[in-house]
């Protein structure tokens, strides 16, 4: 097994690596895929209103979850379902609190996978294969300690890893649940209200 402290002392290495161009070239290839199912989910929220709360907690779900976030063009459509609650007559509230509900859910579990398989995750391949990205995270953990928690929402590479790390090392439950559920009803507050406002205004 990996000690943890030896990754809190590497660098990011300069320069791209078979995996990550591999990785790269995946996400090309999926990225017209991703688009088309971005406008059939946004289609399917504008024509069906009652499955609009669903969709939105589903996918502020997976987009808070590691493993599947960087796949998901999450903020995206939250964004853009912010413009179709401004643009039709669906309520604003219902989907503030799905989205809400879904992003904490998400960092819930990113945390309690950390905690329950801190060891295992540190020596995964995942974590092998984003070694940069691991370094970063945890160096802004052990800047920020429970405000990583509120301040990763808005920063879109780290939002999904640091609830992980933070299980991982052990930050106590109550710090982190209060750090987790308020941010994530301010961070939804963000994504909706612009476009939600946007189309009010006209």
């Amino acid at each position: 097994m990996i000690p943890a402290a030896r990754y809190r002392r590497r660098r990011p290495v300069s320069g791209s690596s078979p995996i990550q161009d591999c990785s790269t070239a995946m996400f090309a290839s999926l990225l017209p895929l991703l688009q088309d199912m971005s406008s059939s989910i946004l289609a399917l929220g504008a024509k069906h209103s009652n499955w609009l709360a669903c969709i939105s907690f589903v996918l502020a779900l997976l987009k808070s979850l590691p493993f599947v976030a960087l796949v998901i063009p999450g903020t995206a459509l939250l964004l853009s379902i912010g413009a179709l609650l401004g643009a039709g007559d669906i309520p604003f509230i219902p989907i503030w609190l799905a989205i809400s509900l879904g992003a904490g859910l998400g960092d819930w579990i990113s945390y309690s996978l950390g905690q329950r398989y801190g060891p295992v995750i540190l020596n995964s391949r995942w974590i092998q294969c984003r070694q940069a990205l691991y370094v970063r995270t945890k160096r802004f953990f052990d800047r920020w300690d429970w405000a990583s928690i509120v301040l990763c929402r808005f920063f879109g590479p780290l939002r999904a890893t640091v609830p992980l790390v933070a299980g991982i090392f052990k930050m106590p439950q109550q710090r982190f649940h209060v750090a987790n559920w308020l941010s994530a009803f301010l961070w939804t507050c963000t994504l909706l209200l612009p476009g939600w406002a946007g189309f009010k205004l006209l």
